[in-house]
């Protein structure tokens, strides 16, 4: 399912003025001009949330009135494609830029800024009905969710012998999520390896349903699905090389919820960074009220002082991936944020 906004924007470059988000839906013209440009807007359904808060705050100013968005949610992957094809002004990413982007943005001329915005901990989650599973290891993870289960593991027992045999039904990301390829890769090994047999979107609200609806299901999605939704889900601690952790904002800071704590990112095509002033002054309130946003969603802040380093590869216009199109789960935040901030470092950035 994809949710669409297009909305006329104003910012406030000084501390927005929060509130829930009132959207006001006008007709976005086919061919706008450099001044009065669409910000487009794709990508991660983890994402989401963090920049329908900052539209919002843009709203509520009036220094950018020249500002209109197209916000949607289509899942990392299906984002970063338009992105590099040239169709997007930025795009929302659960994970790093792949390889195969990376190519697919050099095929087409396209130049980005990479930003990381937060932190999150991919959570599992399960019915509050269910009595029975209180936590799960990566292991167990790995035997419910690889392709080796599919038609195979259908019960409970199946992934634990003291659970009851009853039906387990799988709720889960489609191949367009980012959330999809990293939970794969740091639980089956590999991004692609994954049973079909389950139910998917790409919309996280629908996951959310599918847990919240079945005392039998299980599902994971990002930490402000689950947050937004404690009353109707219960969430699993993991059990991982750092011992039996449950999910957190404590846990993600303190690096003990691995494999399944990652950075998350937005994109941003440099050459409308340079061109439309209205992207560059969103995407400067936004950076400079980030850890509010962030908060406010429910996710994890960065350290409020990497706010300001963040909003410096911006401005200088420090250009490409500081993960090489690698998809590295377990990798510390604190390793995860060095390397994305270390190129500007570099001496034509200083």
């Amino acid at each position: 399912m994809t949710r669409a906004l297009v909305a006329t924007a104003l910012l406030m470059l000084s501390a927005p003025a929060w509130g829930a988000p009132a959207w006001a839906q006008v007709k976005t013209p086919a061919r706008p001009a450099s001044t009065d440009a669409v910000i487009r807007i794709s990508g991660s359904s983890t994402v989401y949330p963090i920049l329908q808060l900052a539209i919002a705050a843009d709203q509520k100013g009036g220094r950018n009135p020249q500002a209109r968005f197209d916000l949607k949610e289509t899942g990392t992957s299906a984002g970063l494609r338009q992105f590099c094809s040239g169709q997007l002004t930025l795009a929302n990413a659960s994970r790093p830029i792949s390889r195969k982007e990376l190519d697919l943005c050099a095929r087409n001329g396209v130049r980005f800024v990479e930003l990381p915005i937060a932190f999150d901990a991919l959570t599992v989650v399960v019915n509050p009905a269910n009595t029975w599973a209180r936590h799960i290891s990566i292991k167990e993870l790995g035997a419910l969710w690889g392709r080796q289960a599919q038609g195979v593991v259908k019960n409970w027992n199946q992934v634990n012998a003291g659970w009851p045999r009853r039906p387990i039904r799988l709720c889960g990301p489609g191949a367009d999520s980012g959330t999809f390829d990293y939970f794969n890769k740091a639980v089956n090994g590999d991004s692609a390896n994954t049973r079909t047999d389950v139910t998917t979107s790409e919309d996280d609200t629908v996951l959310v349903r599918c847990v919240a609806k079945d005392p039998e299901a299980l599902g994971y999605f990002g930490y402000a699905y689950y947050a937004s939704n404690a009353k109707q889900l219960k969430p699993l601690w993991v059990l991982g090389s750092k011992g039996l952790v449950a999910p957190s904002v404590a846990t993600v800071q303190n690096e003990t919820y691995v494999p399944l704590s990652r950075p998350l990112f937005v994109y941003v095509n440099d050459s409308k960074l340079r061109n439309e002033p209205q992207t560059r002054r969103f995407l400067t309130g936004f950076l400079q009220n980030g850890l509010e946003l962030v908060r406010q969603a429910r996710y994890i802040p960065l350290p409020s002082s990497t706010y300001r380093l963040v909003e410096s590869k911006l401005y200088r216009h420090v250009l490409g991936s500081a993960f090489g199109g690698e998809l590295t789960p377990g990798m510390s935040l604190g390793v995860a944020l060095q390397r994305s901030l270390e190129q500007t470092k570099r001496p034509e950035f200083r």
